[in-house]
């Protein structure tokens, strides 16, 4: 069985200059196509408390409004022929165990394990998520909240194990009761069409549909990433939200303030990392 391995400081700055390769380069392809992005997540706490990378973070996120995210699927898909950057998003052809679109970069290799038994380009990755409109009433975004745990489920093919025995039970069953992977498909488009019926642009409220259940629960203003606004990054200037300190307080409360020493560490459990190695 093969174990988690521990990367070192010296290490993890090495990845994170690597990362930082993608960024630059998904940057400059949106510019091309004049598509709105924003860092997301720990990438802007890491912008305004560090002017970059967070010290012990091993990853890059980036949000799109949802008509800027599908658009760039299809751009990239009909005009992006490098082969040192892929987008992987799982559709009819291919299948990621992620329900977000991923960069990733194939002059490394690094393997997630929980991506260790999927059959696509272990590389570099960098996360792209849309971001949706939130309906006005409670009964509709209650059910906008359904399907997305419907479309999640059936995407990724993952039993949610962190929201209790009963969550779990239920996500078991309905795999079981569909194990063809086609039918499952038909399922997630179905709940997908119906979770992002609410336009980003129109809608007081927007809300990360395909982050977990924890951030689809959040409702951010719209107002708050109505138009971005550019920060240091590693040296360079990179967009983020207008109102980066709403969202940031909504989604992790008091950003400025440094978590405990123990939880200072990289978040995802790596089985492989070679920075030197092409992953095909």
């Amino acid at each position: 069985m093969s174990e988690i391995i521990h990367i070192d400081r010296e290490t993890l700055r090495q990845l994170q200059q690597k990362e930082l390769e993608s960024l630059i380069y998904f940057d400059k392809f949106c510019k091309e196509y004049e598509l709105k992005y924003f860092l997301l997540g720990g990438c802007v706490i890491g912008a305004i408390r560090h002017n970059g990378f967070i010290p012990w973070d091993d990853d890059i996120d980036v949000m799109m409004p949802r008509r800027d995210y599908e658009r760039m699927l299809r751009l990239w898909k009909t005009y992006e022929s490098n082969e040192r950057f892929l987008m992987l998003n799982t559709d009819g052809d291919t299948f990621t165990g992620n329900c977000f679109a991923t960069l990733v970069d194939t002059s490394a290799t690094m393997v997630k394990e929980n991506q260790k038994d999927i059959d696509v380009p272990h590389g570099i990755v960098t996360d792209v998520f849309p971001l949706d409109g939130c309906p006005d009433g409670k009964l509709q975004r209650y059910m906008q909240y359904y399907h997305a745990m419907m479309y999640s489920l059936y995407m990724t093919e993952v039993v949610p194990t962190n929201h209790g025995k009963f969550v779990k039970l239920i996500g078991s069953i309905l795999l079981k009761l569909v194990p063809s992977r086609q039918r499952r498909t038909k399922i997630w488009k179905k709940h997908e069409r119906k979770m992002t019926r609410y336009s980003f642009n129109t809608h007081e409220k927007c809300t990360e549909l395909c982050a977990g259940p924890h951030y689809m629960m959040n409702e951010y203003p719209q107002r708050a990433f109505a138009d971005v606004i550019y920060h240091d990054f590693e040296g360079m200037q990179f967009p983020i939200p207008q109102g980066y300190d709403t969202y940031l307080k909504m989604a992790f409360g008091n950003y400025m303030e440094l978590p405990p020493e123990d939880k200072q560490v990289p978040h995802h459990d790596l089985l492989a990392l070679d920075l030197n190695k092409p992953c095909r």
